[in-house]
């Protein structure tokens, strides 16, 4: 049975609801994104049934103690991957992995994560370690003497992400279209252009629905095509982006569909009724209002008023608006596109309470800490496990720097320095106007959202 079109009560499977798209669309866009490679491999599985032999110690001895089934497991947890919901094929939800055995990314390395140990599509993949996992293959290949791939070499050039969860998506963007004409024909331009690496972290899929435009400063219109823009690795031309078209008016549908999981805790009926009051005076100006009669506003907060971090607002300039505007994923211009946003658009918060951490950089544990600006921690760090229902988000530690022991790059990753560029925790101060007491209901009402 397909991965469930169904309203899922249980969170056992993410749930999707009934649209006016037709189930075979949402079956079908689903299907292209686990079982049809639009990228080049970037390895196979012998060389990912090997990477465990370039493990720091003690987990490289502790893997060969281990049967091969739980090394493949370590090796999961390792790198954020996730079994496929519904699928005893053992190939992770983020990757293709065809008949030879090589493995393709796909969107769900971002888009597809887990909530409360269970897999979710369409969750944002708070534990994707991209950069360690490119780096332990690139380390294995050269151990087993295979060639490396462009993900292989690229990422020597450019940054991938710096913490746990988070990319670089965005400037990985940027550069992709630089060697592009508006038709998706490669460029004569050889050098890379200026770019302002920063980390982000993915938003749910499940809010998709709610938007009219994308991305934290909603500058693209929705639709099939801007779906499309991580493909532009040099292998696919623009004959390759035509004929897929189809294929991504699927996924479109897809997305369309999905709904988020339900809070499964136990909530206080009281705080909740008393929460959503709060919550619709002070809150739903911006993100919103919830249940049977629900509005999205899609409003734009200029920098000076959020006061989040601005390094996204302004590493994503107009000349590259302007230049997505002028390309085939906007229709050559005859799309609207926003070239200079003033700040950051309010998200729909469908669903918060299971896709923390929270800001578009990721850089607040929990909701709690969202509604407590002074509370924030200088530097965190997230258990591998484990879920803060009073605080809804992720169970840390939290320290006044990184500790002196953290010798390793892939170390450094587990911990959220929000003193770095780019990583800032600071905004969204609103918050500070509600009252201690109004603050906590507010909290129980988002775990109904």
């Amino acid at each position: 049975m397909f991965l469930g079109l169904f309203l899922a009560s249980s969170g056992s499977t993410l749930a999707i609801a009934e649209t006016t798209e037709s189930r075979d669309a949402v079956e079908t866009g689903y299907l292209l994104l686990t079982e049809k490679p639009y990228m080049p491999p970037d390895f196979n599985q012998a060389t990912f049934d090997e990477v465990w032999r370039v493990w720091p110690e003690p987990l490289r001895s502790r893997a060969e103690r281990a049967s091969k089934d739980e090394r493949r497991q370590m090796a999961f947890q390792r790198y954020g991957l996730t079994r496929r919901p519904e699928d005893d094929s053992g190939a992770p939800l983020q990757y293709v992995v065809d008949e030879a055995g090589n493995w393709s990314m796909n969107c769900f390395a971002c888009h597809g994560g887990s909530v409360l140990g269970t897999e979710y599509p369409g969750a944002p993949n708070s534990d994707f370690e991209l950069t360690t996992l490119t780096e332990e293959v690139r380390k294995t290949k050269l151990r087993l003497g295979k060639p490396l791939t462009r993900m292989d070499v690229g990422s020597i050039l450019m940054p991938l992400g710096t913490t746990r969860g988070t990319t670089n998506a965005v400037m990985f963007g940027v550069a992709l279209m630089a060697y592009r004409n508006p038709d998706l024909t490669r460029s004569n331009r050889r050098l890379p252009p200026p770019m302002t690496h920063h980390d982000m972290d993915a938003p749910p899929w499940w809010n998709f629905h709610r938007k009219k435009n994308l991305y934290i400063d909603g500058f693209a219109p929705s639709g099939a095509r801007p779906l499309m823009q991580f493909m532009l690795v040099e292998e696919n031309g623009p004959e390759d982006f035509q004929s897929w078209e189809a294929d991504y008016q699927n996924v479109y549908a897809y997305l369309m569909s999905l709904r988020p999981p339900k809070y499964q805790g136990s909530l206080d009926d009281r705080l909740v009724a008393a929460g959503r009051t709060v919550f619709e005076r002070s809150c739903a100006e911006c993100h919103g209002t919830y249940g049977a009669e629900a509005s999205y506003p899609e409003v734009m907060v200029s920098l000076a008023e959020i006061g989040t971090d601005p390094v996204r607002h302004e590493a994503l300039t107009s000349e590259h608006r302007g230049s997505y505007h002028r390309s085939w994923f906007a229709h050559y211009g005859k799309k609207e596109v926003i070239t200079d946003p003033d700040g950051y658009v309010a998200p729909p918060l469908d669903g918060i309470w299971a896709s923390a951490p929270y800001f578009h950089n990721g850089s607040v544990p929990t909701l709690w800490h969202l509604l407590h600006p002074d509370e924030r921690p200088v530097v965190w760090s997230r258990h591998a496990e484990g879920f803060d229902e009073d605080r809804v988000g992720f169970v840390i530690d939290q320290f006044s720097a990184v500790p002196k022991s953290v010798k390793s790059s892939a170390e450094r990753r587990q911990y959220f320095d929000t003193r770095r560029h780019g990583k800032s925790a600071m905004g969204h101060d609103f918050v500070d106007q509600l009252t201690a007491d109004e603050k906590k209901a507010v909290l129980e009402y988002l775990k109904t959202l």
